[in-house]
Formats: C-alpha cells, structure tokens, sequence
C-alpha cells in the first residue's frame, strides 16, 4: 500500500486487501478502526479468509457498521460458527464518526473498506477511505498516468 496510515507496516498483517477501491474511488482520507468480532471470525482471518470486494461502511444511529464483508466460516467451529456476511460493528472514537457522517451527508462521499489487517498487538483493524466516486473518464486517466509512470521508470532504468 502507498500510504500505510500511520502504521508500521512490517509489524502488521495485512489479511485482505479492497484493490478494486482505489480504482473506483478516489481516495482523499483514511481511517483507521477496530472491528468487533466473534471468536470463530478471528480465527478465520488468522487463518486468511476474508474478502472486501463488495463491502461497505455505513452508519446506522450514530454508529459505523461494516456490511457485506465476507469472512469465511471457520472448520473447526461448526457448532459456534457464525454468518460470514454478517454486519459488523467498526469502532471508532465518537468525533472522528462525527466527522466522517458529516462529510458522507454534507457532500455525498462514500466509506469504503480498504484493507483489514492484524495490528502490532494483535488486533484486527479495518483502515477505511473516505472517498470519492470516479468517472469513466477519470479512471482511463488515471490508467494513463500509472503506464506513464511505468515507461519513465523503464526508460531510466535503462540509461544507468
């Protein structure tokens, strides 16, 4: 990831990754926040079976909840299993929800999911993008720009 938020990346695991958001949205902040799970998720994404492909945050009476994330059921918990579509509840200090409804309100923005990952301690974390939808038209710039940057890079590797 280009911009870790704040975070060491080589004390973290990065269990699953939205690459698709950063095509489709154009990503102006980033937040970082924890996820309450259930015992058999945790193992499952220790486990690495997750996918954010399709999800969303959302806030439901003042709180953050994360829907359609897919987090696999894990085998061996198959009495205490749990929905792997289920919305989970991200946690976050009160003003930085306020703030983010504020901006998705005020000026039609989009939380989107971007990466969830086990912090230094442990700890599942959700980093999510404040973001912005992209047009067709930006996106074909954006492809332009990356291959751009990509042939530069090509060209003076080859001087040297």
């Amino acid at each position: 990831m280009a911009d870790s938020g704040g975070r060491d990346e080589g004390k973290s695991k990065v269990v699953a990754q939205n690459r698709r958001a950063r095509h489709d949205y154009a990503i102006e902040q980033v937040f970082e926040a924890g996820i309450m799970l259930l015992g058999s998720e945790v193992k499952s994404l220790r486990g690495g079976g997750a996918s954010l492909t399709e999800a969303y945050a959302i806030d439901q009476k003042g709180e953050l909840y994360l829907l359609n994330a897919h987090i696999a059921p894990y085998g061996a918990a198959k009495t205490f299993g749990h929905p792997p579509r289920r919305p989970r509840k991200l946690l976050m200090h009160a003003r930085e929800i306020n703030r983010i409804v504020g901006a998705v309100r005020r000026e039609g923005m989009t939380l989107v999911p971007l990466s969830v990952y086990f912090n230094a301690r442990g700890i599942a974390k959700v980093s999510l993008g404040l973001a912005r939808g992209k047009r067709k038209e930006d996106k074909r710039e954006a492809v332009k720009e990356r291959d751009w940057q990509r042939q530069k890079s090509r060209l003076l590797r080859q001087r040297s």
